[in-house]
């Protein structure tokens, strides 16, 4: 049954912080090998999110990246999205960076009902509560990039500016680096889905930050096409040095495949 006392930022906290208990106590139970251990964290995490979803907001839309797609979501003003367990290769290993992400979407845009769990640095960050934004990081420009596949185009960014890319797992943890001031930016290109970017996107635009795509379009949700390629998360202060760079690289690269 609906609980209409629990308001949706209230409730994206509390499954943020619940899936990630749950991710945490079933990695120190150690009885499973890693590849198994990150099969059945996606799963466990999946069941206790859609479930309580459905229960408390039955009338809203859903998608999640470990379910098939319903299409009634499109006829939907509110969409939730959630990535049960974002990082499940870092989860298994036994790391840090990994994340549990609930983002609420209302006529395609992030609501500030957006909330993303660190579980395994005990952090639970919120779209709704009052983000003070840290200092810039000393030194020069530091952009956060996947820990397995740096895209090329932050290579060639990071070569014009004179920045040192950061190699981290998921991209809920990355996102959260920057709103936790550990660098300038997060750059991401080459494939994502709705479900690795909206509830990070909801918290850093709440914090203040610049969120959109690398040709500075908003991010738009609740797609027919669930694919979204490339994301940048980074400190305003930064973001058109970053936009303009990226758009250089993209001409230069195009000038030398004509």
């Amino acid at each position: 049954m609906a609980d209409p006392t629990i308001d949706d930022a209230e409730l994206a906290l509390r499954l943020a912080t619940a899936a990630g208990e749950h991710l945490l106590k079933l990695r120190e139970h150690g009885l499973l090998s890693s590849s198994d251990l990150g099969a059945h964290g996606d799963r466990l995490a999946n069941t206790l999110l859609t479930d309580l979803l459905r229960r408390h907001r039955p009338d809203d839309g859903l998608l999640s990246e470990e379910e098939a797609s319903d299409d009634a979501r499109l006829h939907k003003q509110r969409v939730w999205i959630v990535d049960p367990l974002d990082g499940t290769r870092e989860y298994a290993e036994g790391r840090l960076d990994w994340a549990v992400h609930i983002g609420l979407v209302k006529d395609g845009k992030v609501a500030a009902a957006c909330a993303v769990s660190l579980p395994g640095l005990g952090q639970v960050f919120s779209a709704a509560a009052s983000i003070a934004l840290p200092p810039a990081p000393v030194g020069g420009m530091k952009i956060l990039v996947s820990r397995t596949r740096a895209p090329r185009i932050a290579e060639q960014v990071a070569q014009r500016l004179n920045a040192q890319l950061v190699p981290m797992g998921s991209a809920g943890a990355k996102a959260m680096a920057v709103v936790r001031g550990e660098a300038h930016a997060y750059l991401h290109a080459g494939g994502q889905y709705e479900w690795d970017s909206c509830a990070p996107v909801g918290v850093a635009l709440a914090a203040g930050l610049h969120a959109s795509r690398i040709d500075g379009r908003p991010c738009s949700y609740n797609q027919r096409d669930v694919f979204m390629p490339d994301l940048l998360i980074c400190r305003p202060e930064v973001a058109a040095a970053l936009l303009s760079t990226i758009a250089e690289c993209q001409r230069h690269e195009e000038l030398q495949h004509d």
